[in-house]
């Protein structure tokens, strides 16, 4: 997959684009962009980095990062991606501006987006007005429940499976593995501390078990209340796995939410309790 920041970057063709800021590229997100590579003309994804919400002041809490999400864009097999700088500026073009600015130079003759599609300052543009400027236009049935707003409200909730059910794959977490207390490791389970980015969603607190670098991990996340902590954090223990972590990028597939976080009578009982943990990160299912 071609990865270009502007138009001009791509040889001339006509295109079937697919546009979307698709975080998180959940199963409504493959829809269209399948549509688009199934389409005959050169496919191209046209998203947006950074997420419009966080240029516009909005808050909001990413499902994957930048890095992830055109990853996943590439499994799916399109033969370009368009990332388009968001700024300001460019939250203030009309809708007939952005098509001449962007869509006209790229080649578009085709545009898939999901029926609910809006662009433009103030949203104003829809598929209706793609058509109106003489855009062949294909709109993509919602998928039934699946949203980005659907998933996190599951993910807070420590759903990771039902969250892995509308992404199409298990629910993740992905940063830079950072120097910690170092406790697991005197307690005989060393762990990874993920340092995430400050836009990244965290699923509810808790112990959940899943899998990074192809083996499984049994995760905490949360405030580890039996050394009365106070600050957030995510530690993973990989099962069967030796080597050095520190300033890796790594990501973790969350499977399942084992239990809540909380505070032992001593450190005996700790112990006890992580091996059972292990032994149900084990025995764990990976979603499908």
């Amino acid at each position: 997959m071609i990865v270009a920041h502007a138009p001009s970057e791509l040889e001339p063709a006509e295109r079937a684009v697919a546009i979307g800021t698709f975080d998180g590229v959940h199963r409504g997100h493959r829809a269209v962009i399948e549509a688009a590579r199934e389409s005959g003309l050169r496919s191209t994804v046209v998203t947006f980095a950074p997420h419009p919400r966080l240029v516009l002041g909005y808050e909001v809490q990413l499902l994957s990062t930048w890095q992830r999400r055109v990853e996943l864009i590439e499994e799916l097999g399109p033969d370009e991606l368009l990332a388009v700088e968001f700024t300001p500026e460019l939250s203030r073009l009309a809708p007939e501006e952005f098509v001449q600015e962007v869509l006209r130079p790229l080649g578009t003759r085709l545009v898939i987006a999901g029926e609910d599609f809006r662009f433009g300052a103030g949203r104003r543009g829809d598929l209706a007005l793609l058509r109106r400027l003489g855009l062949e236009v294909r709109p993509v049935p919602l998928v039934e429940g699946v949203s980005s707003s659907r998933i996190r409200e599951l993910a807070r909730a420590g759903d990771v499976r039902g969250a892995a059910g509308l992404l199409g794959r298990p629910f993740e977490l992905e940063g830079t593995v950072v120097a910690g207390d170092q406790r697991g490791g005197t307690l005989g389970f060393p762990t990874a501390n993920l340092a995430l980015d400050a836009h990244l969603l965290v699923p509810g607190y808790g112990i959940y078990a899943g899998a990074a670098l192809e083996t499984r991990a049994a995760v905490s996340i949360g405030v580890n209340p039996h050394y009365g902590g106070s600050e957030r954090r995510i530690e993973a223990f990989l099962l069967d796995w030796e080597g050095d972590l520190y300033g890796r990028r790594l990501r973790l597939e969350l499977w399942e939410r084992l239990r809540d976080e909380r505070a032992f009578a001593d450190e005996n009982e700790l112990v006890a309790q992580i091996a059972e943990d292990v032994d149900a990160t084990r025995a764990a299912r990976r979603p499908s």
